[in-house]
């Protein structure tokens, strides 16, 4: 079969189309953060700005593959399609929320032709597993998404900025532009942290 027909196969097509519909999810899986308007965003919104953030910083990302750098992106937390997010504030080692994830994400590509599906479970482990150049960016992106969307989040009045002052420095660490985005969000950090002090 030639990759003309395999495109135009209905089958590919229809697997494709569930598992877009599977995804959708997504819009409706909420995170802790809070959107400008004070609603809870979604992790649909999440990585959405999460691949803007890494195609804008795309011309810094010198020997990155962005194309690469956006799938890690946009599949790294497809799995909380079906179990949720679990709260940076609420994670602790040893809980099973990576295997969790990835049996969830599992499930979600059951449908998926075979070369799609190993293609979206391979960039999921890259992701955990922060192996390539790319998935060490995307998870410092990942950290700094989250940071920059609790600095601008009409967030409840007992919410602890202080928190994001040491989360995911160990992902933002890795990179030198990690690092130095992760200064100025820390300053606006700090900032609102004092606010809320008085």
């Amino acid at each position: 079969m030639t990759a003309a027909q395999l495109l135009t196969s209905p089958e590919r097509i229809a697997a494709i189309l569930t598992f877009l519909d599977e995804t959708n999810r997504l819009k409706d899986t909420l995170r802790s953060g809070h959107t400008p308007e004070g609603r809870r965003e979604s992790t649909a919104e999440h990585s959405w700005r999460l691949c803007l953030l890494a195609i804008l910083l795309g011309r810094e990302l010198e020997d990155i593959d962005l194309l690469r750098l956006v799938k890690i992106c946009i599949v790294h937390d497809l799995g909380e399609a079906i179990s949720g997010d679990v709260p940076a504030t609420e994670q602790r080692a040893g809980d099973d929320r990576p295997a969790r994830e990835r049996a969830d994400l599992l499930t979600l590509c059951a449908h998926l032709p075979e070369d799609l599906k190993a293609e979206v479970i391979a960039l999921w482990d890259e992701y955990a597993e922060a192996r390539t150049p790319e998935a060490v960016i995307a998870k410092g992106l990942d950290k700094i998404e989250t940071m920059l969307t609790h600095t601008t989040g009409d967030n409840p009045a007992d919410f602890d900025y202080r928190f994001n002052l040491a989360y995911g420095v160990e992902a933002t660490d890795r990179h030198p532009l990690l690092a130095a985005i992760r200064a100025h969000v820390d300053t606006r950090t700090s900032n609102l942290a004092s606010k809320a002090d008085r």
